[in-house]
């Protein structure tokens, strides 16, 4: 008869008693686990804030102390020559100690934050050039304010941080978080880069330039196809009719003649003066709008190309005359460098963006990088707020896309196209 003893019964282990197993070596029994190790409570982040709250108050003393005598000497000496320098100096500081607040927030409170721009200090504006650019320095002054209301925060929340490790552990976590969602409006309203404003307009003034020289470099274009081709044939018209004039009566057979290559040349002029009237901007487009003007375009391609455009209504005319040459300037590309079969164009609006698709299975290769046309396409995407991108691995197939902000068209300009494609009617 087999004994239930709880020591050494059939329940225990082969080599000893129950009470052995797990720790001397002796395997214990089945639903007994050695306990985790120790670990804190809380998680990573927690101490995080936590450390940020109870440094706080020191830094809080630095920052105010150090920006309370800077402020109060260099206003007290503003009237003098030196004070002025001194506040300049002070705010060069002020961006400094902005510097590491945006650091330490960054390290313990993961609160994302750009850098401002350096002051934009012009090589020719002088001492009184650069200390004035220094005093107006938006990002110095909120640096200050920053510095001066934080020592009243700084004490509250250590008080109640240290009170907490010992009085409220449980919640700690739950405070730490609200105390530290303040810290972080704080560091967004004031230590954000407050010249944001200044990176977009020079971003707008690089795009302005971006169209300024495209406009330049179109109209060299057609002053030069105006003046090597149309005025180049209508000369030699002028001065073809002056011969068939002086003929006329002794050689009325040459004159005829001359007249009928005068005739010519007339039909040739006209057909390049329309193909730069299309260059600058299609009629079909003007009338019909981009769904006609893209087939009317396709059908001149070398590859056959298969067009949809679904767009509920017209854009502005700008956007829809860049979208035009964006896709005629792509399907010369294919036509002349990919080698391609077939080709895809698509025309798609989504929300307030205008996107185009360019596909084609030829060789592949193309991309944006070495000042190819493609590079110049992609900046004068950009200067109206485009993108541009380009996929072609090598072997193809390849995919343009591009996107476009939707502006809606005005009555105006409908108006006045629904009544040139009256007029033309």
């Amino acid at each position: 008869m087999t004994s239930s003893s709880p020591v050494g019964g059939p329940d225990s282990g082969s080599h000893g008693g129950g009470y052995g197993g797990g720790y001397g070596g002796v395997r214990g029994r089945a639903d007994e686990r050695l306990p985790r190790p120790p670990a804190f409570a809380f998680p990573t982040q927690t101490w995080k804030e936590i450390a940020y709250l109870l440094a706080n108050l020191l830094v809080g003393i630095v920052c105010f102390v150090f920006t309370l005598v800077w402020l109060a000497v260099g206003l007290g000496l503003a009237v003098t020559v030196v004070g002025l320098p001194l506040l300049a100096l002070g705010l060069r500081f002020s961006r400094l100690l902005g510097r590491l607040e945006r650091n330490r927030a960054r390290a313990l409170l993961s609160v994302r934050i750009d850098e401002p721009s350096p002051l934009p200090y012009h090589p020719d504006s002088g001492f009184l050039g650069k200390l004035w650019t220094s005093l107006r320095d938006p990002v110095g002054w909120r640096a200050t304010l920053y510095a001066l209301i934080r020592l009243p925060w700084s004490v509250v929340t250590f008080a109640i941080t240290l009170t907490s490790l010992f009085a409220a552990w449980p919640v700690l976590p739950w405070i730490a978080r609200g105390l530290t969602h303040v810290d972080r409006a704080m560091v967004r309203g004031l230590l954000f880069p407050s010249d944001e404003l200044e990176r977009r307009i020079a971003e707008l003034e690089s795009d302005r330039g971006t169209v300024v020289d495209t406009a330049a470099a179109d109209l060299r274009r057609i002053e030069r196809d105006l003046h090597d081709g149309a005025q180049a044939r209508l000369v030699a018209l002028a001065m073809g009719l002056g011969l068939a004039k002086e003929k006329l009566e002794e050689d009325p057979e040459a004159a005829a003649k001359m007249v009928d290559e005068a005739h010519g040349e007339v039909k040739l002029a006209l057909q390049e003066l329309r193909d730069l009237a299309r260059g600058i901007h299609p009629a079909i487009l003007t009338d019909r709008g981009l769904g006609p003007a893209l087939s009317a375009l396709s059908a001149r391609c070398t590859v056959p190309v298969k067009v949809a455009v679904e767009l509920p209504e017209r854009p502005a005319p700008a956007i829809e005359g860049i979208a035009y040459f964006t896709v005629s300037e792509l399907l010369q590309n294919i036509s002349k460098h990919s080698g391609a079969r077939t080709a895809e164009v698509e025309l798609w609006r989504t929300e307030d963006r205008l996107l185009i698709q360019v596909r084609d299975d030829g060789r592949g290769g193309a991309s944006t990088d070495g000042g190819t046309g493609l590079a110049g396409l992609a900046e004068r995407l950009g200067s109206v707020d485009g993108l541009f991108v380009v996929d072609s691995p090598s072997g193809g197939p390849t995919a343009v896309t591009a996107e476009l902000p939707w502006r809606h068209r005005t009555g105006s300009a409908a108006g006045a196209a629904v009544a040139r494609s009256r007029r033309r009617a």
